[in-house]
């Protein structure tokens, strides 16, 4: 992991520190997602088997859930059974009551001015898979989908190496009230939710993390003209941790491979006031790295890695509110101290026992946050991620008559006419009978 000690360094010198992992923004990555992307949406179903066939070793299929969720039911033990279940019940209870209130102002009298919230219609949404099944995902997103009451959900994600869903997965779904998903990953499945392939309908909205792949397709198709809409960037897993001398080196350390072993282009950084903490986290890393079974895509993750010696822990906070990390852990003894200062993170995870892996499955907010500095304008996954927010205006007559001739004023200051025309209609109209 490299060091840097923040007040020697150069203005580049922290820029590179803070600086994500190249292969995020790959420009022959961007354009192989682009060219794939195109296809789909110009050749429909043709392409997005075609690209399946080749990057995910089979043609999309629409798998049924329920009878693969009960194969997953008669495998899974009891612990692990109970462990689902209670995520799910953490995820809708705060879900549930998250959902906005509807509200009214009478900004004047005989003025009413309400704000009513409605549903998406349809929405797709992407599950990370492949080698490792993100089930957890699926629930992340698929429960406040359901809080919010979206009409139609659309899942699709990577069929496994071997072909097929898994179970697992295929629980996930069940739980959700999910009765089919499609096992297409990647920007061919991206494009597929935007524009429609096939049975897969046209999605207005998509939402799920992914690779690099899938987040350039993410941003490549919203930018489209009739693009769908997207909930945030969210690309490889990135943690920020501060901490103080008074933390253990373990946890940390284990907090920082916990997102190290998700994809090789994660990224984690340890920001510390204490030089003795920083050599002792990097001795439990290297520990710790070698006994993981995804050691492999952890050691590549760590080559991202970054320590860094503040001299305050304000700075440090500075530090992390200029990452605006999609996980940051306060290690500290008064978390509550520093939370005020953070402005700008996906997660935050207060205190020594707050473990990151405690949000990625039970605490009951979604995993699903920004990434690649996102954070400093987008916020994670909600029910407010599925939900639209309309105004309605209620006027009284006297309420019409009072405000006619300032509109009128301010439309015809604005060169409008016909606006100012209608307002002053309202001047001597008469009530309905």
């Amino acid at each position: 992991m490299k060091q840097l000690v923040w007040n020697d360094a150069s203005e580049a010198d922290r820029q590179a520190a803070l600086a994500r992992p190249r292969g995020r923004s790959d420009p022959a990555l961007q354009a192989s997602v682009r060219a794939i992307v195109d296809d789909v949406r110009a050749r429909g179903w043709e392409a997005a088997a075609e690209h399946a066939l080749r990057l995910d070793g089979e043609a999309p299929k629409r798998v049924a859930t329920q009878e693969m969720a009960e194969e997953a039911r008669r495998t899974l033990t009891t612990a692990q059974l109970r462990a689902i279940e209670l995520a799910r019940k953490n995820i809708a209870a705060f879900h549930k009551a998250s959902l906005p209130a509807e509200h009214a102002v009478e900004t004047m009298p005989g003025l009413m001015v309400r704000k009513v919230w409605r549903p998406l219609d349809r929405v797709g949404l992407y599950v990370p898979g492949g080698r490792t099944p993100l089930f957890s995902t699926l629930m992340m997103l698929a429960i406040p989908a359901r809080a919010a009451g979206v009409g139609e959900i659309i899942v699709a994600t990577p069929p496994r190496p071997d072909g097929g869903l898994d179970p697992v997965l295929a629980l996930a779904a069940d739980i959700c009230g999910i009765s089919f998903v499609w096992t297409i990953g990647g920007a061919q499945a991206i494009a597929a939710l935007a524009w429609g392939a096939g049975e897969i309908p046209a999605c207005p909205k998509i939402c799920g993390p992914g690779n690099a792949w899938v987040a350039e397709a993410k941003t490549y198709a919203a930018s489209l003209s009739g693009g769908p809409a997207i909930d945030l960037p969210a690309g490889p897993s990135e943690l920020l941790v501060v901490a103080d001398e008074g933390a253990d080196p373990r946890l940390v350390a284990a907090d920082l491979l916990s997102q190290a072993e998700h994809d090789e282009a994660a990224q984690v950084i340890l920001v510390t006031t204490s030089p003795a903490l920083a050599g002792a986290v990097e001795a439990q890393v290297q520990e710790l790295v070698a006994t993981l079974p995804r050691r492999a895509t952890a050691s590549a993750a760590l080559a991202n890695a970054r320590i860094i010696l503040t001299d305050t822990l304000a700075e440090a906070v500075e530090v992390a509110n200029a990452y605006a990390p999609e996980h940051l852990s306060l290690a500290v003894a008064d978390p509550d101290a520093l939370l005020a200062d953070v402005r700008n993170a996906g997660a935050v995870f207060a205190g020594g026992f707050a473990a990151e892996t405690f949000g990625d499955y039970l605490a009951g907010s979604s995993h699903v946050l920004p990434t690649d500095g996102a954070a400093r304008v987008w916020s994670g996954i909600s029910v407010h991620s599925f939900l639209k927010a309309m105004s309605v205006q209620s006027v009284t007559p006297e309420a019409a008559r009072a405000l006619a001739r300032p509109a009128a004023e301010l439309a015809r200051l604005e060169g409008l006419e016909a606006h100012a025309r209608a307002a002053d209609a309202r001047l001597g109209a008469e009530a309905p009978a």
